[in-house]
């Protein structure tokens, strides 16, 4: 006799937190077909999220999330939930482990199917076959069938007996339009400075004429955390905003050259290939974002001041911008730069300033939005905080429309220039080198470096969503000419940066730079441990001079790969 099956006795009530709450994600276009949306969780994004978004604050649980091991022993379940445009769609969730030795292929992949209609689904750890090679928790890949889409995703942890998560506050929808979202806003504006630039820009626009507005910077400025990445980042939201405010038409241009992890040291190089290109219409506007990259400097603010008077200095007389982001931790180099954009009497945007100090203020008392509401993870916004950039720096725009220009009379950007640099200007002038663009006083003797990288960082330009490879024109060593290991180039120079490609993949190699037969540094690729471009500075001189340049395979790496992306030189 077939009847009701009884019952399954109710699973235990367990507390939780949130690591991801309502995140908007979208489904990336892969070979295949579906649409795949990356989460990193390592480097302090695991920990700052159970901080942030779940309210953790005990410093032992927070400690059990940097590895595998402390992981087990705090979750006891990971329950997912994802809404897509379509409920019935098919979902694949995976939480990486990261290997010790493998990163990216040692470690455990916790995977959940699941439809996307909002309804949890649950990884129960106590089920899962871990590797010898786990180490920590890596990166979350949700892909769904159909590319191009957004959708809403819930991550939460469950705990084992004896932890404990503190209950959800739930927060209130931003009001963009209220009185301290306005104060937020006008907050942002550090200097208004000489704004006959910026005045000259608005102006042409608004008389018919074609300007274009240019964005550097790094992964902020490529558009990281905004969904989509292309339209929902603040350089294209700002971009709409001037173009519906002061043009007339299809007369505004908009270059977005952001990428991923990479300072002024590497934006001045990739300058013109990036920003200037072929492109008819000059910059009228540039934005220089670098405010959460150049911590690694090795000159302290001498690259980010030669990007500025590179910029400055363009025969079309562009204005510039100087734009400091902020990360989840409240830092920023503004007060490194600050001096800077005073110098020049630049117009300064504090995004800093705009929000750290209402994030601990409560509701009722000033409070628009909570930092879960403006980060998207540790480093970058959400697309409510890519909003409050783009809205920052139309404020900036409507003040200088309005204002007198009182500072440009005392202190003229252009007269300032005259001046010696602040901190330096050695690089303003550098050069990209590659097997595209040659320079005819540097002879190369490739050796075993004769291939051509094409796995390579790609980034989406402008609003495109086609990603396009970074230094595509690179030196490649493929573990396979042992007998050559080496890449030599005699070249006249005062300053040389190498780029070469970082990789966490075991089949990485190191390589040692010697300069004049001296060994001056090590370039390896494990530092950063993902997938980008590393600039670093083998030569800083006062004059210029014929210097033998010498890369060489550690000899433990013979027989793996080594990139050289290009080299940035100045006569």
């Amino acid at each position: 006799m077939n009847g009701l099956a009884a019952p399954k006795d109710p699973e235990k009530k367990r507390d939780f937190f949130y690591i991801i709450k309502n995140k908007d994600i979208f489904g990336t276009k892969m070979e295949d077909g579906r649409g795949i949306q990356y989460l990193y969780q390592d480097d302090g994004r695991l920990i700052n999220s159970a901080k942030i978004t779940g309210g953790i604050t005990d410093g032992t649980e927070l400690r059990l999330l940097e590895d595998t091991e402390g992981f087990k022993k705090l979750v006891h379940s990971i329950g997912v939930s994802v809404e897509t445009p379509d409920p019935e769609e098919n979902v694949l969730f995976i939480l990486q482990m990261y290997g010790r030795n493998d990163i990216y292929g040692g470690g455990t992949e916790l995977k959940l199917y699941l439809k996307g209609n909002g309804t949890e689904i649950r990884i129960y750890l106590d089920k899962i076959t871990w590797k010898e090679d786990d180490f920590k928790p890596g990166q979350i890949k949700v892909i769904m069938e159909k590319p191009g889409q957004t959708a809403k995703l819930n991550v939460r942890f469950y705990l084992n007996d004896g932890y404990s998560a503190p209950e959800i506050n739930e927060e209130k929808e931003i009001d963009f339009n209220c009185k301290d979202y306005k104060h937020i806003i006008a907050s942002s504006l550090v200097s208004m400075g000489d704004t006959t630039r910026l005045k000259r820009a608005i102006d042409k626009s608004k008389n018919g004429r074609d300007i274009c507005i240019a964005y550097i910077g790094g992964s902020i400025t490529q558009g990281a955390g905004a969904v989509p990445i292309n339209t929902g980042c603040y350089a294209y939201k700002s971009y709409c905003g001037f173009k519906d405010k002061y043009g007339t038409g299809n007369n505004v241009h908009f270059i977005k050259a952001g990428v991923g992890g990479t300072p002024s040291e590497l934006g001045i190089i990739r300058f013109e290939r990036d920003v200037l290109r072929d492109y008819i219409v000059e910059p009228d506007i540039v934005i220089i974002e670098f405010a959460v990259n150049d911590e690694g400097d090795e000159t302290k603010g001498v690259f980010y001041e030669s990007l500025i008077r590179k910029v400055l200095k363009m025969h079309c007389k562009p204005a510039v911008i100087l734009l400091f982001s902020v990360f989840a931790d409240d830092s920023n180099l503004q007060e490194r730069m600050i001096p800077v954009g005073e110098y020049y009497n630049l117009p300064m945007v504090s995004i800093k300033n705009a929000v750290t100090e209402q994030f601990y203020k409560k509701d009722g008392k000033g409070r628009v939005l909570t930092k879960n509401q403006f980060f998207y993870d540790i480093y970058h916004p959400s697309n409510a905080g890519h909003k409050i950039m783009a809205d920052c720096l139309l404020y900036l725009y409507k003040q200088a429309e309005t204002r007198k220009n009182l500072e440009g009379q005392k202190k003229s950007t252009s007269k300032l220039l005259l001046k010696e640099p602040l901190t330096g200007s050695t690089f303003e002038d550098i050069k990209l080198l590659d097997k595209r663009n040659t320079y005819n006083k540097a002879e190369i003797i490739p050796g075993g470096f004769t291939g051509t990288d094409n796995i390579l960082q790609c980034v989406e330009m402008d609003a495109s969503l086609e990603p396009v490879p970074q230094f595509p024109y690179n030196w490649y060593y493929d573990g396979s000419n042992t007998d050559m290991p080496y890449f030599d180039m005699w070249i006249v120079c005062r300053a040389l940066v190498l780029v070469f490609k970082d990789s966490g993949e075991t089949d990485a190699a190191k390589a040692d730079i010697y300069i004049d037969n001296k060994l001056v540094r090590t370039a390896d690729p494990y530092i950063n441990g993902w997938l980008h471009c590393n600039p670093a500075l083998v030569i800083n001189e006062n004059k210029n001079g014929r210097h033998f340049v010498h890369i060489e395979i550690k000899k433990e790496d013979v027989e793996k790969k080594f990139t050289i992306l290009g080299f940035g030189y100045v006569v």
